[in-house]
C-alpha cells in the first residue's frame, strides 16, 4: 500500500514511527507497534544499567523479529549522565538495533564523531530530531541517515524557534537529501496523508499511541486524552531553556508560577521530576505531573489496539490521498 523511503529502508508495511516516550515506551508496546506493520520504539532512558538495557532490548525481540527503534535523549537530566549515554550508543551497536532516534544535542557533539562511526559500522541507522532547517543541514553532514521534522505541535520537547509542521517539513525536504519523517499533528490517516503531500517519507506521533489497548498507561490518563482538545497543552520551561509541551493541569499551572515570578532549577525540578511522571502514568493522577503530550489530542477519541489504529490510519491516508486527486481532475 505505501512505498517510501522509509517502508524501504526497514521493510515494513507502514511509514509509521513511534516516538520516544519515558516510561511508556517499553518491550511491549515497542512489539506491538512494530508487529503491526510500523516502527515501535524502546525510550533508553528507561534503563539505568547495561544489563537492564540490553535484557529490554531482546525481550523486544522475543515479542517481534519486526525492526524497530531506541530513543536517546542527549538533554542535561538528574538521573542520566553522559556514561548513560555512551553505553546507550554502545549497546544498540552490539547488538545491532534496526535504528535509534537521537533528541536533544547530535551524536558528535553530545558524545563524539565516535558514536556516528561506531553506529555505521554496526548498521545502525541514525535519526536525528530536530526543529530547525539549520540542525538538519548539521545531521546530514555528520553522517545521519534520516531527519525527523518535529513541529511545535509536538509534546515533548520542541525546540524554541517555534516553526510549526506544516512550515518545517517542507523546508527541511528542499534542504537536506536524507529522508525526512514529520512530527508533530500526527495523529490519523489525514496527518500522514498530509505529511507524504508535504515530502516526507513517513510519519513519527507518539500521543496518539498512549491512548492504545496495548499501552501500558492508567486507564484515567486515556481518558483525558479524549476528554481533552487540541487547545488543551501549553509550553513551558522557556525560563531554564527546556522548552516542553505537555498537558494543561495544575503541575503545569504550578511551574508557569515558578517561572512567572523568576524561580529557578531549584524549585522547577521536583515539579518537572522523571519519578513525578511515571507515577502519573501508574496511578492516573492528570494533575500531578507534566504529561508530555502534543496538539494531536484533538483528534484521540477513542482506545484501539495499535493493529486497529495503524489499519485505520492507512485507510484513511489512502482515502484521503484520492480525495485530493480527485479534486485536481474534477
Amino acid at each position: 500500500m505505501f512505498k517510501t523511503r522509509i517502508t524501504e529502508m526497514f521493510g515494513v508495511k507502514y511509514p509509521v514511527i513511534c516516538g520516544a516516550m519515558m516510561w511508556l515506551c517499553t518491550p511491549k508496546l515497542c512489539a506491538a507497534i512494530s508487529n503491526a506493520g510500523g516502527i515501535g520504539n524502546i525510550t533508553a532512558g528507561n534503563w539505568n544499567t547495561e544489563d537492564d538495557f540490553r535484557n529490554a532490548i531482546k525481550e523486544t525481540r522475543k515479542l517481534t523479529d519486526k525492526p524497530f527503534f531506541v530513543g536517546i535523549t542527549i538533554l542535561p537530566s538528574v538521573r542520566i549522565s553522559p556514561e548513560h549515554h555512551k553505553m546507550y550508543v554502545k549497546v544498540c551497536a552490539e547488538e545491532q538495533v534496526a535504528g535509534i532516534e537521537v533528541s536533544g544535542s547530535p551524536l558528535d557533539k553530545g558524545i563524539g564523531p565516535e558514536a556516528v562511526e561506531t553506529l555505521k559500522k554496526a548498521g545502525v541507522k541514525m535519526f536525528h530530531k530536530v526543529g530547525a532547517v539549520r540542525h538538519a543541514v548539521h545531521a546530514e553532514k555528520a553522517g545521519y541517515d534520516g531527519i525527523y521534522a518535529a513541529g511545535i505541535e509536538e509534546g515533548g520537547h520542541p525546540l524554541n524557534d517555534d516553526v510549526t509542521t506544516m512550515i518545517l517539513t517542507p523546508r527541511i525536504t528542499e534542504s537536506v537529501k536524507i529522508p525526512v519523517v514529520t512530527v508533530g499533528g500526527i495523529s490519523d490517516g489525514r496527518s500522514v496523508a498530509a505529511a507524504l503531500t508535504l515530502g516526507a517519507e513517513g510519519v513519527m506521533m507518539a500521543t496518539r499511541f498512549i491512548a492504545t489497548k496495548d499501552c501500558v498507561c492508567h486507564d484515567n490518563i486515556k481518558q483525558e486524552l479524549i476528554r481533552r482538545q487540541e487547545n488543551d497543552t501549553t509550553l513551558f520551561g522557556k525560563s531554564i531553556g527546556l522548552q516542553g509541551r505537555a498537558l494543561k493541569n495544575k503541575n503545569i499551572a504550578d511551574i508557569l508560577a515558578v517561572e512567572a515570578k523568576g524561580g529557578g532549577l531549584e524549585e522547577l525540578i521536583p515539579l518537572m521530576s522523571g519519578e513525578r511522571i511515571n507515577k502519573s502514568w501508574e496511578t492516573g493522577d492528570v494533575e500531578y505531573a507534566p504529561l508530555m503530550v502534543g496538539q494531536s489530542i484533538g483528534f484521540v477519541r477513542d482506545i484501539p489496539t495499535i493493529q486497529e489504529l495503524l489499519d485505520r490510519m492507512a485507510k484513511e491516508a489512502v482515502e484521503q490521498l484520492e480525495k485530493t486527486s480527485k479534486k485536481l481532475h474534477a
